[in-house]
This record gives structure tokens, C-alpha cells and sequence, in this order.
């Protein structure tokens, strides 16, 4: 049975998902839209192996997890030929963890197990002991434990049961810190704080709510995502408690409209603050169905035909009436969801009808396809 549908849409689909934002203006903690310039985490990567796998561990012709297993019994005394050893029980994996700020030896650390090869479940496993690398090459923590997994696979005779994703788990503090990373705060002089979004409007506010708090010249907007403080001209010589006093002021957040697509999804997520200008909307579809249905065809008796399958394509087209949705100027998402839902569209329909009505103009916010 083959099925060709053409789809004629001017316009905006149906199950999108409308999260209401407050107003275009609102009040926030500073700590809330900004970060301290150089204080952040740094990602950390190893290699290591998961044993205890009950045969749901690589294959023999994962060629690094055999040669892995062999390194690590050959560090253990035992000696045996990389291409011997079975891995069925055990797992080549890469383990993943991210290293905060100010962090000291001794610290522990949640760890991100992911199979390397083709394993089919982690659940049960234990991670030996892994290095963790930072991007610099050196070692900055090691990684042990039980891994656990959010899911699980099962198949027996051809039939697969599955859960979620088994080829990764997590191991709750199951890193710890080996190296000293701690940053000196004195060396970051002056301080800066940068916005999560860039905004000329929020980085004035944020400078302005400084400079009122101390009653000086403290803070300076450099530009729409950085503001630059200085602790001295405050006079604090403590810079954690000037950063603390600083991270509670609270400030007026001008929030651009934005609208946000997932295309693998087709989920939509807009704004409360989002508008619409003037806009005509066409939905409407036309679909042709080729349908082939296969007879048999039976010979004479005693003729020397033989028995066929005999196709009987059968075509149908069906073409519905356009549907219209008309939104005044300033038109806001609630009426824009209602009228998607009176006409019928589908959420497949929306990235090409969003995009549409931004070319048009009609789209008083930001676009953004995730």
C-alpha cells in the first residue's frame, strides 16, 4: 500500500506548547542572570572498563575492550593474549564529569558512564578505577563504583524489550578530586560579571543597582553582556563577602520576545510577551491515496496456468476546504493558540508556518530553531 499526501499550509499547527512568561519587565536577583567571569566548571574525560555485566558486555570483535582487559590483568600480573579474552561480561566505556570551582582533593563528584562498544546493557556493572583528564591533559580526579542505569534491555527469542537507554548510567559521588583547582578570587581583579543573555537595558540596571547599594562608583557596564566591579572602590576587603552582597541585590530584567522551535519534536515554546502584527492564516489540505490491494488468481482446473497475485490499485484524493484565522495587530499567543486549535493544525505544521510569518513580518520576537 503506498500513501502520497501534499499538504497545502499557510500557517501554524496545533499541539504547540505555550509556557506564559511574566511581564516583558520583572524583577530578579542579580546571582540569577549573571556568573563571575573565570569562575566556572571544566569538563573531565577518562577511559575505563565496566566488569560484572551479566553477558550483556561487548563482543569478541570489539578489538579495545580485549586489549583494554588484557593491559589491566597484565598490570595485575597475568599474562594472557589480547585476542583470548572474552568480554562478555565487561564494557568499554567513556566516563564524563564536570570539575566545579574552587573544587579540593577529596571532593567527590557525580560520574557519567557511556559504553564505548557495542554492549548491550551496563545494568549491574561495576567501573574500575578511571582516570579523569581535564582538556589540558592533566589528571584531575579518578572515578570507581556501581553503575546505575535508568533503564533496561531484555530479548529472548528475537523479541526486545527496552527501557530508556542501558548503554549509560550514572555513579553518584563516585569521583573524587585529586588535584587542587581552588582559583585565587584576588587574581580576577577587577571582577566582572557576565549576563546568561545579552542586554544593554539589564546591564545598566545591574550597574546602576550596585553603584545605589554602595553609594559609589563601583560597577560599569562595558558593553551588553559584561560589568565590570570593583571591590576596592567599595572599600571591602573581603571579596566573598562583596560578591555575596552583590549576587543579592535584586534588579529589573528586560526580557527579549523570543520564540523557541524544536524541529525534532515539533514542540513550540512561546512567550506570554510574544505579539503579533496583522495576519491572515490559510490551512487547508489535499491528500491523494494510492491503495494495492494484491487477489489471487486461480488457474482452470486441470490447465497447465499456474496460481498469481494480482494487483488491484485503487487511488482516492480528498481535498478539505481551506480553513482562515485572521489576528489583529498586538495579537497575543492565547488568541494565536485558540485559533490553531479551531482550524485543526497539526503540530508538524508550525516550524513552516512560524518561520512564514516571521518572513512576513508578522512576528514581533526572536526566532530560534533548537
Amino acid at each position: 500500500m503506498y500513501r502520497f499526501f501534499l499538504t497545502l499550509a499557510i500557517m501554524l499547527p496545533l499541539s504547540v506548547q505555550c509556557f506564559s512568561a511574566e511581564a516583558d519587565i520583572r524583577k530578579v536577583l542579580i546571582r540569577d542572570v549573571t556568573t563571575v567571569e573565570g569562575v566556572r566548571e571544566n569538563p573531565l574525560l577518562g577511559y575505563g572498563m565496566v566488569v560484572g555485566l551479566n553477558g550483556t558486555g561487548d563482543r569478541r570483535q570489539t578489538a579495545f575492550s580485549t586489549q583494554t582487559l588484557a593491559n589491566i590483568l597484565q598490570r595485575m600480573g597475568v599474562q594472557i593474549p589480547a585476542g583470548s579474552a572474552r568480554v562478555n561480561n565487561v564494557a568499554a566505556v567513556f566516563v564524563t564529569a564536570n570539575l566545579p570551582a574552587f573544587a579540593r582533593p577529596g571532593m567527590n563528584l557525580d560520574v557519567t558512564v557511556s559504553s564505548v562498544g557495542d554492549a548491550k546493557s551496563l545494568e549491574g556493572g561495576l567501573l574500575l578505577l578511571t582516570p579523569l583528564h581535564g582538556a589540558d591533559g592533566q589528571i584531575y580526579g579518578a572515578a570507581q563504583g556501581p553503575v546505575a542505569v535508568g533503564g533496561y534491555s531484555a530479548a529472548v527469542a528475537g523479541n526486545l524489550r527496552q527501557l530508556n537507554h542501558p548503554t549509560v548510567g550514572r555513579i553518584p559521588g563516585g569521583g573524587v578530586v585529586e588535584r587542587d583547582t581552588a582559583l585565587d578570587l584576588g587574581k580576577l581583579q577587577p571582577l566582572s560579571l557576565l549576563l546568561s543573555e545579552p542586554n544593554f537595558s539589564t546591564a545598566e540596571e545591574i550597574a546602576g543597582s550596585i553603584n545605589r547599594e554602595f553609594g559609589t562608583q563601583v560597577a560599569l557596564a562595558d558593553d551588553s553582556r559584561r560589568v565590570e566591579i570593583s571591590s576596592a572602590a567599595a572599600h571591602i576587603a573581603s571579596l566573598p563577602a562583596f560578591l555575596a552582597r552583590v549576587e543579592n541585590l535584586s534588579v529589573l530584567v528586560h526580557r527579549r520576545a523570543k520564540v523557541v522551535i524544536n524541529e525534532r519534536t515539533g514542540t513550540v515554546v512561546m512567550g506570554k510577551d510574544v505579539r503579533l502584527g496583522a495576519v491572515a492564516i490559510l490551512h487547508g489540505n489535499f491528500s491523494i491515496e494510492i491503495t494495492t490491494e494484491f487477489s489471487v488468481s486461480q488457474p482452470a482446473p486441470l490447465s497447465r496456468g499456474e496460481t498469481a497475485l494480482v494487483p488491484q490499485p485503487n487511488v482516492r484524493t480528498e481535498e478539505t476546504p481551506a480553513r482562515r484565522i485572521e489576528l489583529g495587530e498586538g495579537a497575543k499567543v492565547e488568541q494565536l493558540v485558540n485559533g490553531l486549535q479551531a482550524i485543526g493544525a497539526t503540530a508538524r505544521d508550525v516550524i513552516a508556518i512560524l518561520q512564514a510569518i516571521k518572513a512576513a513580518g508578522a512576528l514581533e520576537a526572536d526566532l530560534e530553531v533548537i
